[in-house]
């Protein structure tokens, strides 16, 4: 039987997200012809699932799990698979009144021990009653579960063969009822579950659709990234069934190893609207400039968002240039800034409009916490080059406080907070976290930057910043240094601080090298040693180690954090701190 994909085009007026709750967003969907398509890994057309066969299948799910006693409020683990059943899984909770927490599918085979663990911790939580897994991982969330009682272990599709109970009344859920739980991505060792409402959920969603990415009947999506990640899920997941719109997945395993998949689809498909994390568009890029068969029609592509981390503007030129052929526009790049804490969203830059990038002086912004201004033509200054993300989203503020938590005017940098209807409500089950993050409805994010006329900058992440003799050192200025190397691929660089001789602060650089040669990575040492030195003004030491080394969060971000983590640990294990503060002495790893 031929899989056909569901219509671009759809029979039912387009409502931006002003529903009551999420299962109401889904009820309307469903009385269109739009749908989500999952597509496998040589870009053929696995399932297509309109919204109104999404919906029938989640609400017939919902009268089952209500049969099995579930209660109002239990929390259902959802082992996030690129997979219709993720889908059906969530919305089930939707109209059951459940709660869903998504969480990773194993990343590598032999991580199975990490695996469990980190799954365990996140069961125990969030308090979870049951866990819908996929058949392939069930051995090892079974694991995890050992010893916890639960309602429900397993694939959904083993409900199948239970009657409904068409007459079981469906839970509607009020507006201050919690949506969903989000774990953020960082939070794997000691877990941090964000509670959000469904008003606040929906408040994102409406301000995404109408304001952020303005949908129109035209749009159809197309999206790589995780279910369990903020982006993938409110961004691609629930932002589609909210405005009515087609989307097509890609695994994101698949997308790893075939990253050209998604420019094969978007041009089959014409999809218009797809977001990555700025490494997304790197991998392509490289994968394409090694390749050089560019064969796609990119002429429909209307926005490529980029959000999830700090953007760098160099390598978005190199993609933009290499796909200009394809009928690729730059002013589709659409940077923006947001957290799962804020649902998703925090702001966007202007749509349509080529990226606004500041130069910024590096030395006043290292000595002074100042953003001062440099003409683009100035030599005599270190320059350190930084995207707009735009304004807040309508009815949401940002502020920009020093350590005190007083306000900071334009270009003072400072920590980011941030108010509006689309912040979390708590952390789930964990109070001290909620009052360090958010007092008077003032949301902490952790994030470093500026404000230049309500525009924010984003410059970095207060746990990462390094401070040397009372100067701030931005790990991305290091990592790029090395990154400018031949022999080193963007990416492969992370720069920490950690204690040295007499507990000074060291800079530390760990880069991935696939150079064997010991002259040419003893060269490569010194080089990346010398930029940073002329450059900073800092001695770092370097570190040497295999491709695919360097540590990831679940949503596939690099992690300075656990790098500084594994690095403390194996010289704890060997006492082999650095001899020397700032020392040129460099380690290599085979």
């Amino acid at each position: 039987m031929t899989v056909s994909p569901t219509s671009t085009k759809n029979t039912i007026p387009l409502r931006p997200a002003n529903f009551n709750n999420l299962a109401e967003t889904l009820d309307y969907a469903a009385q269109g012809i739009t749908g989500s398509n999952f597509y496998g890994s040589r870009a053929q057309l696995l399932e297509s699932v309109p919204y109104s066969q999404l919906a029938r299948e989640a609400r017939d799910l919902a009268r089952k799990l209500i049969a099995m006693d579930f209660k109002h409020g239990d929390r259902v683990v959802i082992v996030a698979e690129t997979h219709p059943n993720f889908l059906r899984g969530f919305f089930a909770c939707q109209y059951a009144g459940l709660i869903p927490a998504p969480v990773p599918v194993p990343i590598q085979l032999g991580s199975r021990a990490g695996y469990v663990r980190k799954t365990r911790d996140l069961l125990i939580s969030a308090h979870a009653t049951a866990v819908f897994a996929p058949e392939s991982v069930l051995p090892l969330v079974n694991e995890a579960c050992k010893d916890i009682d639960m309602k429900f272990v397993g694939d959904i599709a083993s409900l199948s063969a239970r009657q409904v109970d068409s007459s079981i009344e469906l839970y509607n859920a009020a507006p201050e009822d919690t949506a969903y739980i989000q774990f953020t991505s960082g939070s794997t060792k000691f877990p941090r579950g964000v509670v959000i409402e469904q008003k606040a959920v929906l408040s994102n969603l409406a301000r995404i659709i109408s304001h952020g990415i303005k949908i129109n009947e035209n749009d159809r999506a197309i999206s790589w990234l995780p279910f369990y990640h903020d982006m993938g899920l409110v961004g691609l997941v629930l932002s589609p069934i909210a405005s009515q719109t087609t989307v097509d997945y890609i695994d994101t395993r698949d997308f790893a190893m075939r990253p050209r998949r998604w420019l094969e689809i978007m041009s089959m498909n014409k999809a218009t609207i797809t977001f990555s994390p700025p490494f997304g568009y790197e991998l392509v890029e490289r994968r394409l400039r090694e390749n050089k068969k560019l064969d796609y029609d990119l002429s429909h592509w209307r926005i490529a968002g980029i959000g999830a981390e700090t953007i760098r503007p160099e390598p978005l030129a190199k993609f933009s240039k290499l796909l200009s052929k394809c009928g690729f526009k730059e002013s589709a790049f659409l940077p923006c800034y947001g957290m799962a804490e804020c649902s998703l969203a925090i702001s966007f830059a202007d749509l349509g409009k080529p990226i606004s990038i500041e130069n910024i002086d590096g030395e006043q912004l290292a000595e002074n916490n100042i953003a001062a201004p440099l003409a683009s033509t100035d030599k005599t200054h270190r320059v350190a080059k930084f995207v707009d993300c735009g304004p807040s989203l309508p009815d949401h503020v940002i502020e920009i406080r020093d350590q005190d938590g007083n306000k900071l005017s334009d270009r003072q940098v400072g920590v980011i907070y941030v108010k509006g209807p689309s912040v979390m409500s708590h952390y789930f089950d964990n109070s001290e976290e909620t009052e360090n993050s958010l007092r008077d409805g003032w949301l902490n994010t952790g994030d470093i930057g500026f404000l230049v006329n309500g525009h924010v900058f984003i410059t970095g992440r207060e746990k990462d910043l390094i401070i040397v003799n009372g100067r701030n050192i931005w790990p991305q200025d290091i990592e790029h240094l090395a990154e400018e190397q031949p022999e080193i691929r963007t990416g492969d660089a992370l720069a920490f601080s950690a204690p040295g001789f007499n507990c000074e602060t060291t800079v530390v650089l760990v880069m991935q090298c696939r150079e064997r040669d010991e002259q040419v990575r003893t060269d490569i040492i010194r080089r990346v040693e010398t930029a940073v030195l002329e450059e900073i003004g800092v001695r770092c030491f370097i570190k040497l180690v295999p491709p695919h080394t360097l540590p990831r969060t679940s949503s596939g971000k690099l992690s300075r954090s656990a790098a500084r983590r594994d690095y403390m640990e194996q010289n704890s294990l060997t006492e082999t701190y650095i001899a020397e503060p700032q020392s040129t002495q460099a380690i290599t790893a085979s």
